[in-house]
């Protein structure tokens, strides 16, 4: 079968990216960090596109101009922090620079660790590009810090200690990036609560026209779609604002607008269900009786 022209270019080892790159071979096949000023090939004769089957973690320094964020932009001086997982397509800007460094790890390189089986709880893995990790002045020497380590580990002589100490520098990269992004929600609060307010909006719309009777209960996919953030993010930022998953906060629209529905109508119980998305009117009464410790019926009795 003819490969099509634009499918990405798919990379199962960390040396064929090495080759790609014009780098010599990595020192450990399994992990490199690379200092990308090294990269000795021109960008148009690259793949448009990449797919790799390792981990990516980018470190671009210091990005020139401004990043617009909902109505406001920003200013990020000190560089920002890419992840990228397994199996995820990359292209590359038309003004992407070759400066930072950017850390491969395969799976197997992490796999009999516990941080093998728990990554996935790291998701910025799955973030959009536009939703890096922008460091603070402080946070970039702590993340150079780290890669500094772990450079030295991978340039020393290899012992029984070596991949212990690198797979460790890995996850503590991983848990600054955890507490930065936390701290990165926080600061943005005014466009954060700009989002949240959409969302709010998107969802009282799709309530009151009665999208949710024809198509079923909203998805996070499709919310996270229309406000132009990747599933993960809107999630992970709501936990940060609300201390809810976007799941969460749907459900919690949902039973608001089934009390008002309740209290204010004649409705029986399952054409309210119906209205509200739910393909089956048991399974608007088990969600109703967990948010509220009442049915819907023992709810609308409490107002006669």
């Amino acid at each position: 079968m003819k490969k099509e022209e634009n499918s990405p270019q798919k990379f199962d080892s960390i040396s064929g990216l090495h080759r790609v790159l014009g780098l010599p071979k990595p020192l450990h096949p399994l992990v490199s960090l690379i200092d990308n000023t090294n990269i000795k090939v021109e960008k148009d004769r690259l793949p448009p596109a990449f797919l790799f089957d390792f981990y990516k973690i980018s470190y671009k320094e210091k990005l020139q101009g401004r990043l617009k964020y909902g109505q406001n932009y920003y200013d990020f001086e000190e560089g920002s922090l890419v992840f990228t997982a397994p199996g995820q397509v990359m292209a590359i800007a038309d003004d992407t620079e070759y400066l930072g460094k950017t850390l491969l790890f395969h799976p197997d390189f992490i796999r009999i660790y516990p941080l093998g089986q728990h990554i996935k709880k790291y998701g910025f893995f799955s973030y959009a590009i536009h939703e890096a990790l922008h460091l603070s002045e402080k946070e970039k020497e702590v993340i150079l810090g780290v890669f500094k380590n772990m450079n030295s580990e991978l340039h020393a002589n290899i012992d029984d200690f070596s991949q212990d100490i690198i797979v460790s520098q890995i996850e503590l990269l991983l848990n600054y990036s955890n507490r930065f992004y936390k701290r990165q929600f926080l600061t943005r609060k005014a466009v954060n609560n700009d989002l949240l307010a959409k969302l709010d909006d998107l969802l009282n719309d799709y309530f009151n026209d009665q999208t949710a009777l024809m198509k079923g209960l909203p998805s996070v996919q499709d919310l996270a779609e229309q406000l132009h953030v990747s599933p993960g993010y809107l999630s992970d930022l709501l936990r940060s604002l609300t201390g809810q998953s976007t799941q969460q906060h749907i459900h919690n629209k949902v039973i608001e607008k089934a009390k008002e529905i309740l209290s204010q109508s004649n409705l029986s119980v399952a054409e309210i269900a119906y209205q509200l998305g739910f393909e089956r009117p048991q399974s608007f009464n088990k969600l109703f009786k967990q948010k509220t410790k009442v049915s819907p019926l023992e709810y609308r009795k409490s107002f006669n």
